[in-house]
């Protein structure tokens, strides 16, 4: 129907004559000369009609704002004066010899160019949502993203092979979504929360290197990067250790970046351990952008008579830390009280501190409420080991090593933010070396800090059996700008070390075997050493195109309950679907309550 993309026409289309299909996005009367900017995905063209053609002139009098139209003219310059630079067709316009109405609208139920629609309205009308411009750009660079994914993958020797979206329920840290059976009454598939064990049953049938852009599914509660339903980009190798597979992931971000965004990011990516993200950043998504850092402090605040800061420093779980924030003298009592009442989120019961007011003085040159409880000779190692400077301000905490963490690691992100303290635009980072298991306190049980399949760093069973707590596992996370792009590992590939992690995890042979038997007995029939890594596309494109939720890189998200406004679901089963799959509602609990008992 058309020959040209409204937002492809430039002076090299001038005196040709050309048909566009799009929507209104703007009509204007000027004097006798009507002027209607039309809009298709690639942007907007200006088309001219004047009276002169009294037919097409009357049509274009009674369009209005999205009307879908079909309109044939020829190109020509804007006349002097009028051309406008921040268009890429801001120097043409088209005479409009023809107009057709393909459609009319509604008056839309929110405006192209308006920014503070409610999400509600957005998500309800997707369907207008998505025709804004930005929203047009995200879909896009999303679909440019992908193609680009694959062919870099495609070059270098991977299979894009399908796994199942209908499979059984395993533990991987989420509640599953479960589908009933109606040929098998009283069971339950489940929609795969990733295709971590097909991946691996790939690679012990020869596949040596897959991947897939999938759909994933969790039930879980939702925050701005996270829906239950979401896309990752899964990958898994055969005979590649973790340098090979980082390596490779790395090579194709960087691709990925300089191909979409024309953005250079730095190689080689940065490594750190996890030990030390958290022991210099209080997290294991540490965002290297911003050059804070947390300081220990513990040892010289064991002997204080402090309790504050003597209690957690002694315990085996404790830890006092300081941050060192520069020029955060000038903050006032306002906005410490501020960050003290952000920290209390995190668990943290109090943000001490100290402002740097002239290092030479010493204790004279200090201010704070907390150095009457400090000795002159503890209050100069914490200057020193800080490196704070006239100007500086000091923020403590202690508690819990997983407070203080959490808290601080917080709070370094925040003042990074509040005080733009960002070195760079962009900047990647390979956590590594992560602990095989993380102690559940509750349940008094290990849990895997990762995923039962994981290679521990140990290749006797016995090592791994006398230390659990202190066991490396093969796992790496790629960091971008402080979220957590992607994770993976090198998997076990020896059905004796399966089990032995499992039953650390408290699952026995036989839990094992209705688990993950068919996994197990896979790793029997000669499974080579092989490992991969997952990435959260959602994620990756919300920092590509610098959103603030993943909702606006998703053509149809869901709501933070999990429903969809455009659909109206979930909604009810019908009866008659009730009793094909065997399946009985239970009545609410407050309904049953209000019942009256039984005589």
């Amino acid at each position: 129907m058309r020959s040209h993309y409204c937002g492809h026409l430039n002076t090299s289309h001038l005196d040709q004559e050309i048909t566009l299909c799009g929507w209104v996005h703007r009509r204007r009367d000027h004097g006798g000369v009507i002027f209607i900017d039309l809009r298709d995905r690639e942007g907007l063209a200006q088309i001219v009609f004047d009276p002169d053609r009294a037919e097409s002139f009357a049509i274009a009098d009674a369009v209005r704002n999205e009307y879908v139209l079909k309109i044939t003219g020829k190109v020509r310059n804007r006349p002097e004066g009028t051309i406008n630079p921040d268009l890429p067709t801001g120097e043409i316009e088209v005479l409009g010899y023809e107009i057709e109405i393909l459609n009319s609208a509604k008056t839309p139920p929110l405006q192209m160019d308006d920014d503070n629609v409610h999400d509600d309205v957005k998500l309800k009308y997707r369907y207008v949502d998505l025709r804004r411009s930005e929203m047009q750009r995200n879909m896009k660079l999303r679909a440019e993203i992908t193609r680009a994914m694959r062919s870099f993958l495609d070059d270098n020797g991977f299979l894009e092979i399908e796994t199942p979206m209908l499979t059984r329920a395993t533990p991987e840290g989420a509640r599953d979504y479960l589908v009933p059976s109606r040929t098998h009454p009283g069971q339950f598939f489940a929609l795969p929360q990733s295709p971590q064990l097909f991946k691996q049953l790939l690679m012990m049938s020869g596949m040596d290197r897959y991947y897939q852009i999938v759909r994933c599914f969790r039930d879980e509660d939702l925050r701005a990067d996270r829906q239950p339903e979401f896309t990752q980009l899964d990958i898994e190798t055969s005979f590649m250790d973790e340098e090979a597979i980082m390596a490779i992931m790395e090579k194709m971000m960087i691709t990925l970046f300089k191909d979409a965004l024309d953005i250079d990011l730095p190689s080689p990516i940065p490594r750190i351990t996890y030990a030390d993200a958290m022991h210099r950043f209080g997290t294991d998504r540490p965002d290297f952008r911003n050059p804070l850092e947390l300081v220990d402090v513990s040892d010289v605040m064991a002997e204080v008579e402090f309790k504050v800061f003597s209690g957690p420093a002694k315990m085996d779980n404790g830890r006092v830390a300081a941050l060192r924030l520069p020029a955060g003298s000038e903050l006032s009592r306002k906005d410490i009280d501020g960050y003290t009442d952000f920290v209390a989120n995190y668990g943290a019961k109090g943000l001490a501190y100290i402002k740097v007011n002239d290092v030479a003085a010493g204790t004279e040159g200090l201010q704070s409420p907390i150095l009457k409880f400090l000795p002159d000779n503890v209050v100069a190692t914490i200057i020193e080991r800080t490196q704070a400077e006239n100007g500086d301000l000091i923020f403590f905490g202690a508690d819990k090593t997983r407070i203080v963490n959490d808290a601080l690691g917080a709070l370094r992100d925040k003042l990074a933010e509040d005080r733009n303290l960002y070195t760079s635009e962009w900047q990647p980072v390979w956590v590594v070396d992560f602990p095989m298991f993380d102690y559940n306190e509750d349940e008094k049980r290990w849990d895997a800090l990762h995923h039962p399949f994981t290679a521990p760093h140990v290749d006797e069973i016995s090592e791994l059996e006398a230390d659990p707590g202190n066991a490396l596992s093969r796992a790496y996370d790629m960091v971008l700008n402080g979220t957590e792009l992607g994770g993976g590992s090198i998997r076990i590939h020896k059905p004796e070390m399966q089990r032995s992690v499992l039953k650390l995890l408290g699952i026995e042979d036989q839990e094992a075997d209705d688990k993950f038997g068919f996994l197990i007995n896979a790793l029997d029939y000669g499974c080579p050493p092989h490992g991969g890594i997952a990435f959260g596309l959602d994620r990756l494109i919300m920092l590509m195109v610098g959103a603030d939720s993943i909702r606006d890189v998703i053509a149809f998200p869901k709501t933070q309950t999990a429903a969809c406004l455009l659909t109206e679901a979930p909604t009810p089963a019908s009866p008659r679907q009730l009793k094909e799959l065997g399946i009985k509602l239970a009545k609410p609990a407050k309904e049953e309550e209000s019942k009256p008992a039984a005589e």
